[in-house]
């Protein structure tokens, strides 16, 4: 992939695109631009996380797993932020299984290329900082809406930060993983899909989700959603 497709990927990443552009140069030349397919599992829950990833578009959810079977989502990425940023904050295992949800792309940057970017640009650092924040924002506004709010709601704000981290309106999601992520029950989960369907706010056929009216969806979620996106980074325009 040349440099130019690469910039214009990196401009994707709200942290990739807040960098100067010194370092934008060298994480273009130094990381490399994977696809990310639904089901991929990047890292285990404890593994060592041996590079940070950098998504473009798609999600990847951070996979609580209990010793009964179940599994729950702790929190996801997407094109806001990064996977691996433990390692900035003195930790190098991985705090969860990270699992890809919605298919896209991401840049890889290893950890050895990430400590020589870190020593020679202050501004990694800084974002990367100022990212953990907002992510540690994000988890307890999570606990709080799975605690407080109806399946509805939490349905919409998951499909809601979907769209924002995607490039189109539509993208594949099964209503069983929507249950599996929320700790919902499938049948749940297909009646409020039916019922957003019938107000005009998403379209949903054999795994494909269009997001057709975003006011109505935006409409039918919780408080948490403009809170958790008040604390991601801006977009930087360039």
């Amino acid at each position: 992939m040349n440099e130019q497709i690469n910039a214009e990927l990196f401009l994707k990443n709200r942290i990739l695109a807040a960098l100067q552009p010194a370092a934008i140069v060298f994480f273009s030349e130094h990381s490399e631009v994977r696809d990310m397919n639904l089901g991929d599992v990047i890292f285990e829950d404890g593994a060592s996380v041996t590079h940070v990833v950098f998504p473009h578009e798609g999600v990847i959810s951070i996979i609580a797993e209990m010793e009964s079977g179940r599994s729950v989502e702790k929190s996801s990425i997407g094109s806001e932020g990064m996977l691996g940023f433990s390692v900035i904050m003195g930790g190098g295992a991985s705090l969860g299984k990270s699992v890809v949800q919605i298919a896209g792309t991401a840049s890889w940057l290893s950890i050895a290329n990430l400590d020589v970017a870190l020593e020679r640009f202050h501004c990694v650092r800084d974002i990367m900082l100022r990212y953990a924040k907002s992510h540690i924002a994000q988890l307890m506004e999570s606990v709080a809406c799975n605690s407080l709010h109806t399946a509805e709601q939490r349905v919409s704000r998951w499909l809601l930060h979907a769209h924002d981290r995607m490039n189109g309106d539509s993208f594949y999601i099964t209503q069983e993983s929507i249950a599996r992520l929320l700790a919902l029950r499938r049948a749940t989960v297909n009646a409020i899909c039916n019922n957003l369907m019938d107000c005009g706010a998403i379209a949903y056929q054999r795994g494909k989700l269009t997001v057709t009216n975003r006011a109505i969806l935006h409409d039918r979620t919780c408080e948490c959603y403009d809170r958790i996106c008040n604390t991601a980074l801006p977009v930087i325009a360039r």
